[in-house]
């Protein structure tokens, strides 16, 4: 039984174990003789019982120790102890790529090739080395906090068949990224490398895998007959092209070698990385070109004010008045609208803003102005009455100043003729002639 504590190989002691699959579980460990942490990886007795199997493992990790890449977990040991083996490796800090994808969901366009392009790389530095991996799959790729990627367990899957395999969670994982090749029974190639890749960038970019199914075979012959779902809708067609081809059935219609593939997914990462910093609905901004009227300008410099300084005007130097010599050289681009002319020595003052007239309040001045007028004016009516009033007090006068005679009535005779005295008065005051005998004894105004 295998638990914290135990050293195997009197020499690595097991601490944590932190993850499990087809091969065997991984453990974090201390080499008690370099007084370092690394990661060992045991593993499952039954494949041990494989014949020839430990002695094609263990070259196998002889030639992944030559692999110097920083995208390729480094080999430092490999044994066996108490009928065990294990594969002493480099200790990654970071989370695998199946944590993640499980944590969020999906990817962007942007980081998934990202990710795909630094592991196309890591597995061309393998196939350079004659070594094909034949597990790709998110739990063997390790992602720093730093972003970058390291694939781990080269080579422990040559020998295991899905269908020989006993842990059923690790055999769906192994069935998931198979390639069609390998599930018909043929040999693992680079090219099946690619496929399995393409199925890795496929579930970042959807969230899911290609295919699912109850039983590892049911997956393992989707994938040699159906043609997977489409990719979401927002995916670029740039990024679908690249996960279609490498998802091709027949291996020669794949990408021809890990390392196109990286080429094409760092290509399409970079473009969608600088789509992404552009605001959207605008093009790309380009520097204007420089305008012969926005040469630099060597007078004193126009503060306070918005218009652009203008280049110097030639003055006159000879001949008639008003005439100028022009200097030699390249014409100047007449200003469809000329703007009148500022010296550089001179710059002009910037305009004042005038202040905006606004009504003022009524003074004590004017109120006290307006009450003598109207005091005048009263005064003036009054003198005016006062006058027209003497007048007519004069006339009354003179009208009673004027003569009257006054004279009794005499009665008059039988045929009522008027006396002299009557006649006299009725001549005077207007009256018809005649005697008034109503007035007869009374004085006649």
């Amino acid at each position: 039984m295998i638990s914290p504590g135990v050293t195997l190989g009197g020499r690595y002691r097991l601490d944590e174990r932190i993850a499990g699959g087809g091969m065997g579980d991984v453990w974090r460990g201390t080499d008690e003789v370099l007084g370092r942490t690394v990661a060992v990886k045991i593993l499952l007795p039954a494949l041990l019982d494989e014949p020839g199997f430990a002695e094609r493992f263990r070259g196998e990790a002889r030639t992944m120790a030559t692999i110097n890449h920083p995208g390729v977990v480094d080999v430092y040991d490999y044994g066996s102890d108490q009928q065990l083996a294990f594969l002493v490796m480099e200790y990654v800090e970071g989370d695998a790529l199946s944590r993640t994808l499980s944590r969020v969901g999906r990817l962007t366009p942007a980081r998934t090739m990202a990710l795909v392009a630094q592991a196309a790389d890591a597995l061309q530095a393998a196939h350079a080395n004659g070594i094909v991996h034949r597990d790709v799959k998110p739990g063997n790729l390790l992602v720093r906090p730093n972003g970058t990627l390291v694939l781990t367990d080269f080579g422990i899957a040559r020998s295991a068949l899905v269908g020989q395999l006993t842990v059923a969670g690790s055999v769906l994982g192994t069935a998931s990224y198979i390639s069609p090749e390998q599930a018909s029974g043929e040999g693992a190639t680079a090219a099946s490398d690619v496929y399995a890749l393409g199925v890795v960038a496929y579930q970042c970019l959807s969230g899911h895998r290609p295919f699912d199914g109850a039983t590892p075979i049911e997956i393992a012959m989707k994938h040699v007959r159906e043609t997977p779902r489409p990719l979401p809708a927002d995916i670029p067609p740039s990024v679908r092209a690249i996960v279609d081809r490498a998802l091709a059935k027949d291996p020669g219609a794949r990408w021809p070698s890990a390392s196109a593939m990286a080429a094409v997914a760092r290509q399409a990462a970079s473009a969608l990385a600088t789509t992404s910093q552009q605001p959207a609905g605008q093009p790309a901004r380009t520097p204007a070109p420089a305008s012969p009227a926005a040469a630099p300008f060597s007078g004193a410099p126009i503060s306070g004010s918005a218009r652009p300084p203008y280049p110097p005007v030639p003055r006159p130097t000879s001949g008639a008045r008003g005439a100028a010599s022009v200097p030699s050289g390249p014409p100047m681009q007449q200003q469809p609208q000329p703007q009148p002319y500022h010296p550089p020595y001179a710059a002009p003052r910037p305009a004042q803003a005038q202040p905006i007239p606004t009504a003022k309040p009524e003074s004590s001045a004017g109120r006290q102005v307006l009450i003598v007028l109207a005091v005048v004016l009263a005064l003036l009516v009054l003198l005016c009455a006062g006058v027209i009033s003497f007048l007519y007090k004069q006339g009354n006068n003179a009208m009673s100043d004027r003569p009257v005679s006054v004279a009794v009535a005499q009665k008059g005779t039988a045929d009522n003729e008027p006396s002299a005295a009557s006649y006299r008065l009725t001549r005077q005051t207007g009256a018809k002639p005649g005697w008034n005998r109503a007035n007869e004894g009374r004085q006649t105004l």
